[in-house]
């Protein structure tokens, strides 16, 4: 374990970097103390999309903020020929290492977007270590997968894009990074200003670097591949822990799906409601994240 100093826009975070196992090493911020508390980011930020309520939180909770493996500093290994390397259940495996590797052996775990899709495999597969689940903005996979309709293809396109066979999404991408990073956020979220400044330009760091596009794109292959088959093949299983829903109502998962009935068909005590915001609800309304996430850690 290597400790970095301060964690930019984490007021109060440190950055370490946690090796977690076959030559894998996750990037984290940490603050605080008490019950242990995982946030996990989705794409295209990093740890940095909880800047605004992790510092609360960490008033009450020893709280670790990750890159997920191939998103900002943590590794970003070769995806290999059936992308089992951005499986979601690898990228799980990491992070139950990360907390292990803490001293923490059970712990809640919220997930944003892909960081979401991480902590339900993490829940099936680790449900021992999860003792709180909270999704933000997301059905699940196979469930959205297979009810794709036009509606759904054309508002998450990359959904579609970013698995076609490398290299295609990565020349494209490559191209403009910036531009293309810029215009997702701006079409996902629904509140102007959400992402400031200085929190874009630590997303284009990480987003300017062609490994992390590459990761990023074998973490959808994988979405639409092996993470399917590990799905069906457990496809009765349900998470046992607690599950809080949340999603935006300005956004396609809130306008296409009954959020919380699709995480009932995956969870046997769901509960969830819907913000007046788009997909990143972590920056668009912190301040009703950060009350729902109090009552539902704290039951």
């Amino acid at each position: 374990m290597k400790e970095l100093g301060p964690a930019p826009l984490m007021a109060g975070f440190r950055l370490r970097d946690v090796a977690v196992g076959g030559g894998i090493t996750i990037r984290a911020a940490t603050a605080g103390s008490g019950p242990a508390l995982l946030l996990l980011h989705g794409h295209p930020q990093t740890h940095v999309t909880w800047r605004k309520i992790a510092p609360a939180l960490a008033g009450r909770f020893s709280v670790v903020a990750a890159d997920l493996r191939g998103y900002g500093d943590s590794s970003k290994p070769a995806g290999g020929g059936d992308h089992a390397a951005y499986s979601k259940r690898a990228m799980a495996a990491d992070q139950i290492a990360l907390m292990r590797a803490l001293g923490h052996e059970r712990f809640a775990v919220v997930g944003h977007d892909r960081g979401g899709r991480v902590a339900h495999r993490m829940a099936l597969d680790h449900p021992g270590a999860v003792e709180r689940l909270a999704v933000f903005d997301i059905a699940p996979t196979a469930t959205m997968y297979a009810r794709t309709d036009r509606a759904f293809a054309t508002r998450y396109f990359w959904w579609f894009f970013l698995i076609q066979p490398a290299p295609l999404p990565e020349r494209m991408i490559d191209a403009d990074r910036a531009w293309y990073l810029r215009r997702h956020i701006d079409n996902q979220l629904k509140t102007p200003g959400a992402t400031e400044p200085e929190a874009f330009a630590e997303y284009l760091r990480c987003y300017d670097d062609p490994a992390t596009v590459h990761a990023i794109c074998e973490d959808y292959r994988a979405a639409a591949s092996i993470d399917l088959e590990h799905d069906a093949a457990d496809a009765g299983a349900k998470v046992e822990a607690p599950l809080l829903a949340l999603w935006g109502g300005r956004g396609t998962v809130g306008a296409l799906y009954d959020v919380p009935e699709t995480w009932r068909e995956k969870a046997r005590d769901v509960r969830g409601r819907a913000l007046d915001c788009g997909h990143c609800l972590q920056e668009e309304r912190p301040d009703e994240v950060l009350e729902e996430l109090l009552g539902f850690l704290n039951r």
